[in-house]
């Protein structure tokens, strides 16, 4: 029997809770994220709903640049963006409630983030049968929470992951057993996780633009190109994925990251900020159920948006914040000399997580 794996995503999940609880905010292009400022905010987009993607504004942008596209767009004589801070507790349950009504469809699910999860539909035993189990449950979404979702149907989670893109918003698209190679051929390579924009890039030079070709390589070739990464690569382009299902998923890491609005040289301001996030680390790993910890990693974006990432392994193991709080600032004490900041760079932004978590 082929196994037969779904991929469920809210359609720009935060700012359709948004639009569906706020009735003044229908049909009208909603960002959620930082403040914008006027156009001088410092933070990203967390989500955009597909009105304000007609301007060209997208997850993880820069605020201050999805403000300049809506003052665009009002200049043109179209509704400018509304942005809202967002409401990260109430996202969470409704996520919640959606995880619970998937589970009454599948036997087997894994929450991948707060707006997508895998599930299993195998038992199904045929992927007609699998698609009326997916279209049942976008309806059950869409009654019960108010909300649109995306789904791909695919042999392994790497197709189905891809195919819940294809069709956005509120689509379906479903990939047999067989046709994940031919599925993947004509897309273009940034579509294959792993192919991050320096390897698009390289790969651009060598005159390679879309999966076929990549396709025509032996797995040799990729690997004396990106080492192992090439393997796994060649196995990708190929739509082959023997990842599991994993229901019981566990954070790898907790972590927490402030921008600052102005960018910062006072040391004090840095301590601060780091404090306060150890503080709610510690919180989430107590919420979570981890004892302890065994690494501190602290990033640090300076002005001219150069990040760089640091980590310190410690013997003993804690979860307190004085704990993550000295570790972290051990590390950061290198970014305000000579050893990670020679030109003595004012900072954007700082980081800190925790990894190597125990419960």
């Amino acid at each position: 029997m082929p196994k037969i794996i779904a991929h469920l995503d809210l359609d720009a999940f935060f700012a359709s809770v948004e639009e569906r609880d706020k009735p003044r905010l229908a049909g009208k292009p909603i960002v959620v994220g930082a403040d914008p400022e006027g156009g001088k905010g410092r933070g990203v987009v967390s989500t955009a709903n597909y009105k304000a993607r007609e301007y060209g504004i997208h997850s993880a942008m820069p605020i201050s640049h999805a403000w300049q596209l809506s003052e665009n767009a009002r200049r043109q004589g179209k509704p400018p963006a509304i942005f809202m801070s967002g409401n990260y507790a109430k996202y969470s349950q409704v996520s919640q409630k959606i995880m619970d009504i998937i589970r009454k469809f599948s036997p087997q699910v894994e929450q991948a983030s707060v707006d997508e999860a895998y599930f299993n539909l195998t038992q199904e035993g045929s992927f007609e049968k699998a698609k009326t189990i997916c279209q049942n449950l976008k309806k059950d979404i869409q009654v019960k929470q108010g909300l649109s979702a995306s789904i791909g149907l695919g042999p392994n989670k790497l197709i189905a992951k891809i195919a819940s893109d294809m069709q956005k918003p509120n689509g379906l698209t479903i990939v047999k057993d067989g046709e994940a190679a031919t599925f993947l051929a004509p897309l273009s390579l940034r579509k294959i996780p792993g192919v991050g924009p320096k390897t698009e890039a390289l790969f651009n030079k060598m005159g390679w633009k879309y999966v076929r070709d990549l396709q025509k390589l032996k797995k040799d070739e990729l690997m004396d190109i990106l080492g192992k990464l090439g393997e796994d690569i060649y196995y990708k382009v190929h739509g082959l994925d023997d990842s599991l299902i994993v229901e019981d998923y566990e954070a790898k890491s907790i972590g927490e990251q402030e921008t600052f609005r102005q960018d910062v040289r006072n040391p004090q301001i840095l301590f601060d900020a780091l404090k306060v996030m150890s503080q709610h680390i510690a919180v989430s790993l107590k919420k979570d159920g981890f004892k302890n910890f065994r690494a501190v990693v602290i990033t640090v974006r300076f002005g001219d948006f150069e990040t760089k990432t640091r980590m310190r392994t410690i013997k003993s193991s804690e979860s307190s914040a004085g704990k993550i709080y000295s570790e972290g600032m051990k590390l950061l004490m290198s970014f305000l000399d000579k050893r990670e900041n020679p030109k003595n760079k004012a900072i954007r932004l700082i980081g800190v997580r925790v990894e190597k978590l125990t419960k």
